[in-house]
């Protein structure tokens, strides 16, 4: 890779580095990164997220988002998933 020298101005992460020296299809899908991809929300768990949040938003003194991850049906989402689909819808 002729163009190299540019990529190495940047800060770069160790599975970075590693694609850039063996190859940029090197690295499988999920291996060497932290973050894995979040699974996108389906009509049905976007559903069920909406009723879950009407049922418990009237309760008094209690966490919604706990009542909300205890009943939800899709195991898991975290506490931050349901936070921004919530914001989002």
């Amino acid at each position: 890779n002729k163009k190299a020298f540019v990529e190495l101005l940047f800060w770069k992460s160790p599975a970075v580095v590693c694609e850039m020296t063996k190859g940029y299809s090197s690295l499988r899908e999920g291996e060497g990164t932290t973050r894995s991809r979040v699974p996108p929300w389906t009509p049905q768990e976007e559903q069920e997220l909406q009723e879950l949040y009407w049922k418990y938003k009237e309760v008094e003194g209690g966490d919604i988002i706990a009542a909300i991850l205890a009943h939800l049906p899709t195991p898991g989402r975290t506490r931050r998933q349901v936070v921004k689909q919530l914001v989002r819808m």
